[in-house]
This record gives C-alpha cells, sequence and structure tokens, in this order.
C-alpha cells in the first residue's frame, strides 16, 4: 500500500511524521510509543489495546480536547497531540 506525502504533527511538543489515513495511535506506534498514559490506580502504563476504540485505554488530548481515543482520531497536517505525564516511551 503507498502511503502518499508525508506531513508535520506534533507529539508533546516535538515533530512527528504522519501520512494521510493515519490516526494518533499509528503516528505513535510508529515513532516507538507503546504507551501513553498511566492508570489512576496502579499507575500502569496504557497505549493501544484494542484498536477499535472501545477500551479506553489509548486517550490522548488532540488540539486541546481531552480523552480522545488515539485509535479512532485522524491526523492531519499540523495536528497537536498531548499524551499524559510520566507515560513510558518505548
Amino acid at each position: 500500500m503507498r502511503k502518499g506525502d508525508a506531513f508535520a504533527v506534533r507529539v508533546d511538543g516535538a515533530e512527528a511524521t504522519a501520512y494521510a489515513g493515519d490516526t494518533v495511535a499509528a503516528v505513535l506506534v510508529r515513532a516507538g510509543r507503546v504507551s501513553w498514559r498511566r492508570t489512576r490506580v496502579g499507575d500502569r502504563p496504557r497505549g493501544l489495546f484494542c484498536g477499535i476504540g472501545a477500551c479506553q485505554d489509548c486517550l490522548v488530548t488532540v488540539d486541546g480536547v481531552d480523552g480522545v481515543r488515539a485509535c479512532l482520531a485522524p491526523v492531519a497536517p499540523g495536528t497537536a497531540v498531548t499524551t499524559s505525564d510520566g507515560a513510558d516511551r518505548g
């Protein structure tokens, strides 16, 4: 499958590469992020789990909107994603 032209999005203030049709989760996983938030109880790492929007493990902030499911949210040039503080990287 052809990816098309790359464009930039911001993840926690850093530039990340995205392609047409990507979701926020696709961008995060491609960048090596396996978790991007932690549970309130137990401080356990969470990231992409079900991939269909049912579990809410992949919540992020997109363009200032909290509680967005990363697995469902499409990215566009200039999209700004903020993950929870303290998330594991890789």
